[in-house]
């Protein structure tokens, strides 16, 4: 896949910052982040992604995500954008680049915040919400799934959610191994706009949900639902 390079956002990300964002995170009290589950990164502040999951495994990638998740919406969503979709207001930060370059980056922002002309644009959140959350938000902002890619399999995506939600009632036929591989495919043509090997979009979620059981089919049906609806 290819994705904007950080070095070529920078300068654009910087005027939209210095131009827009009078009214954002200033006047915001950070909230705290509970990062229980997650190994303990420590005092020092680190320069590269401690979850990644070719680092930590599945697991505890999946709970860095859940975590960066509640701590962005708290925290960040207000500038960046629900699910990291910028509204223009501040930078996308879903094509920072999933490397040590871009952790450098997003770190010392995260720490230190952004002040423009004597007035805070985004406050330090280093000292307020700790190591542990700034990685696993970091962890969430970079797994996001490319939008135009899911709209691409958004029909089938329907059409899967819908054949789910029928299993649900009744599993008579259901074929439980055909259900997770079709959404596994899905999921594998999905990429991150960051360069992350894995995008955390619904049909990755949904795929990992399905056990046979009705009730996992009803758990991936409403994954499925609620990811197509905040797509729209």
């Amino acid at each position: 896949m290819y994705s904007t390079p950080l070095k070529a956002l920078l300068p654009a990300a910087a005027l939209l910052a210095a131009a827009t964002l009078a009214h954002a995170h200033g006047d915001v009290a950070p909230q705290a982040v509970d990062t229980t589950g997650l190994p303990v990164t420590g005092e020092d502040w680190l320069t590269e992604n401690p979850y990644r999951v070719e680092d930590v495994g599945e697991e505890v990638w999946l709970k860095a995500i859940e975590i960066g998740a509640s701590g962005y919406t708290q925290n960040c969503a207000r500038c960046h954008g629900l699910e990291v979709v910028s509204g223009g207001l501040a930078p996308d930060l879903r094509f920072l680049e999933a490397e040590e370059y871009g952790d450098e980056w997003y770190v010392e922002r995260f720490r230190t915040g952004y002040t423009q002309n004597g007035i805070t644009k985004m406050p330090g959140f280093g000292d307020l919400l700790g190591q542990d959350a700034a990685w696993a938000i970091r962890t969430y902002i970079e797994t996001r799934p490319d939008g135009d890619q899911m709209e691409e399999h958004a029909d089938e995506l329907r059409a899967l959610r819908d054949t789910l939600a029928g299993y649900a009632e009744d599993a008579s036929g259901a074929d439980a191994a055909a259900l997770k591989t079709r959404l596994s495919e899905i999921a594998e043509a999905i990429d991150t706009l960051s360069g992350a090997p894995i995008a955390d979009s619904v049909a990755f979620r949904a795929a990992n949900l399905i056990d046979g059981t009705p009730a996992s089919y009803k758990a991936a049906a409403e994954t499925l639902t609620i990811g197509l609806s905040a797509a729209n």
